[in-house]
């Protein structure tokens, strides 16, 4: 297993763009409490086809006003190189440097991808019209992309965004390290050097946890499925279990030279925060 020693530890915390004036404000709450925390960044995601493209530039220029990293989601999938274009000049205009380059999902009922097929094909459009302005964070897969053909492909898929001027990795969550691991070893032999920050999500309550990797492709283990199904509605016994079980996963990550966490909120404090006091972070 190759070493990840090179790149400092570093850690943030991803939000979506709150639809109500409650969840406004409730996310403002979320975010004091884990500015604390010192994070790296904050980042914030955006909507199949930008639709949430003037939620999502709020909430980061909120963000970069109460004076921590913001780094947008950037999606081109149905989007157009005028759009793409727009959107970076108004965060070039209010100071953001840091970009997550995505393909993102093709809205419901929409069959054309646009001007834009993939996500390298983003990655290099920034760099054409920005120079090294941003640092772009992009997306891995350790267990493969659900949409991929195969692990070669999606590998080749990945290799091409960082060819394309990627500066870093953050990988969809997943439960089984040795996934991180076998795809950090296939990045040294394939001559990637960059950071591949693990994606961490917390589980708060199983019928979720379950629907959303059902949708992205992140494996739940047999064993760890049938404990969550096991405790059937008591939610405590639930959290419990998974604050235990993403703490050693995330100390392991560690200890094996991970370059940092990237923790998926959902626009919650609470259970990242403990995973961290559990890592005396």
């Amino acid at each position: 297993m190759q070493i990840q020693k090179t790149h400092p530890q570093l850690f943030s915390f991803e939000f979506y763009p709150p639809k109500t004036e409650e969840g406004a404000a409730s996310l403002h709450v979320v975010r004091s409490q884990l500015a604390k925390l010192n994070p790296d960044f904050f980042s914030v995601t955006f909507g199949a086809g930008g639709s949430t493209r003037d939620k999502t530039f709020d909430t980061v220029i909120d963000i970069q006003a109460k004076g921590i990293a913001a780094a947008p989601h950037l999606s081109c999938v149905a989007s157009t190189k005028a759009n793409i274009r727009a959107i970076l000049k108004d965060y070039l205009d209010h100071g953001i440097s840091k970009i997550v380059a995505l393909r993102g999902d093709l809205p419901s009922g929409m069959m054309s991808a646009g001007e834009f097929r993939y996500a390298n094909e983003l990655v290099e459009f920034i760099r054409q019209e920005t120079g090294d302005h941003f640092q772009i964070h992009v997306a891995a897969y350790p267990e493969i992309h659900p949409q991929a053909a195969n692990g070669n492909d999606d590998f080749k898929n990945f290799k091409r965004k960082v060819e394309a001027g990627a500066d870093a990795a953050i990988t969809q969550y997943f439960y089984n390290a040795e996934a991180y691991f076998y795809f950090v070893d296939r990045c040294a032999k394939n001559g990637v050097d960059i950071p591949v920050v693990p994606g961490i999500m917390p589980i708060t309550q199983y019928t979720q946890l379950f629907r959303f990797s059902e949708m992205c492709g992140a494996d739940i283990p047999r064993w760890m499925r049938k404990r969550l199904e096991g405790y059937g509605d008591d939610r405590a016994a639930i959290q419990a279990f998974g604050l235990e079980l993403v703490t050693n996963l995330c100390q392991r990550l560690l200890d094996n030279g991970a370059p940092g966490l990237h923790f998926y909120t959902m626009n919650q404090a609470a259970p990242t925060v403990a995973i961290l006091e559990n890592l005396k972070l």
